[in-house]
């Protein structure tokens, strides 16, 4: 138990403002990314605000809860990895309710994995550096949009890059927040050049419901890929940081709460609600105060402040929507180029895994389609191939 100056009661500045700052770095930083996974797949403009919405709500109450029950600063997130991989898939054959039937049955599989502890230990024996490769080839195609955009829209996105390099260099943290920051300022230099008079009431949050179909292609394209690379890349690492500052995660607890809380929100668009990473340490870390067991006040405020900006998402996806095409895809770009380094590390990290990594990884970037299932699935089926012929063998043999 942390000790305190006697006859002096705890500050809650610490907790308080750490989670504030949890919450605004996490929307931020990657909400552009959710808007380009939803485009992507097929949702309309609105489709894509009641995804934003809906998520942010689930995240929100989802952390209030699990704060409150357990007095842990534990954080969740939608997951930016599994946006990213929905950026670099194509629009399913049955279309966006196609894809919210995959967004439904991700969240099952959320949930039993919770339920089922094997299934955790299942997910947990695929070899990281194939989810990892994977993760980073499905990354690629997105992290070399802010640079393409410079030989289309060079002015435009040219002080996006800017402001992200000098924030980096200064305040890691709030590299992506800035950087959206300045989008956001040219693009309302853009609208007021040109005029663009928008509507107040499409400014407010609205939900759209969308019955979800069941489609082969999407199950197997979408859904799968979409599992694994939340598990691997956000819930399996978000129990690491927490383990890191001393903190025991309530493993079934949280995944019944993302899992039913995915489940909940796919109808309305949302693709899937995680375990936070790299944004947990924001809440759990000495930057949440001293007093280590009073740092679940941190996560309880970020999930109240991201509540709050619930209330703004249907704006930002207002003024996103009118950005200049290949800004917005720019600044997710930004927004995953430090993911995807450490995925392309881990990826190749171990020399005896480097083939079926780089398979794994060529696949995932190619864009591959077939029978209507994307090239996340096959990227990792030919690595798992690779690694159980060309590897293994080579292995027994030394």
């Amino acid at each position: 138990m942390a000790h305190v100056s006697q006859g002096k009661p705890p500050s809650l500045h610490e907790p308080v403002l750490a989670g504030v700052v949890t919450a605004i770095v996490g929307f931020t930083s990657s909400f552009a990314v959710v808007l380009a996974g939803l485009r992507a797949t097929g949702a309309g403009a609105e489709q894509a605000a009641s995804g934003l919405l809906a998520l942010t709500v689930v995240v929100g109450l989802g952390i209030v809860l699990l704060s409150l029950r357990y007095r842990v600063p534990v954080t969740l997130s939608w997951s930016t990895p599994g946006a990213a991989l929905l950026a670099g898939a194509s629009i399913p054959s049955g279309g966006w309710p196609a894809a919210v039937g995959a967004f439904l049955v991700a969240g099952v599989l959320f949930t039993l994995t919770g339920a089922v502890p094997w299934l955790g230990r299942l997910v947990a024996r695929i070899p990281q550096h194939l989810a990892q490769a994977m993760l980073a080839g499905v990354l690629l195609p997105l992290c070399l949009a802010p640079f393409q955009s410079l030989g289309s829209i060079p002015l435009l996105v040219l002080p996006v890059i800017l402001v992200w390099l000098a924030a980096s260099a200064v305040v890691p943290r709030w590299a992506v927040p800035l950087a959206l920051g300045a989008a956001l300022v040219v693009i309302g230099v853009q609208l007021g050049r040109q005029g663009t008079v928008i509507d107040r009431a499409s400014l407010l949050p609205n939900l759209s419901f969308t019955v979800p179909a069941i489609d082969y292609g999407a199950l197997v394209g979408l859904a799968l890929p979409l599992y694994v690379v939340t598990m691997a890349s956000q819930n399996l690492p978000g129990v690491a940081v927490l383990s890191s500052f001393g903190y025991r995660t309530p493993w079934r607890p949280a995944l019944l709460v993302t899992g039913i809380g995915t489940a909940v929100v796919a109808p309305f668009g949302g693709h899937a609600v995680n375990l936070a990473a790299l944004s947990a340490a924001l809440a759990a870390g000495e930057g949440a105060g001293a007093d280590r067991d009073r740092r679940w006040i941190a996560a309880l405020t970020a999930g109240l402040t991201y509540l709050v900006l619930a209330g703004i998402s249907g704006a930002l996806v207002v003024v996103v929507g009118s950005a200049p095409a290949g800004l917005v895809e720019a600044v997710a770009g930004l927004a995953l180029i430090g993911t995807m380094a450490t995925a392309v590390t881990s990826s190749f990290r171990d020399a005896s895994g480097r083939i079926s990594g780089a398979v794994t990884f060529l696949l995932a970037a190619s864009g591959l389609t077939v029978l209507g299932i994307g090239g996340a699935f096959w990227a990792l089926v030919g690595g798992l191939v690779v690694r159980a012929t060309l590897e293994r063998a080579s292995i027994a043999r030394t």
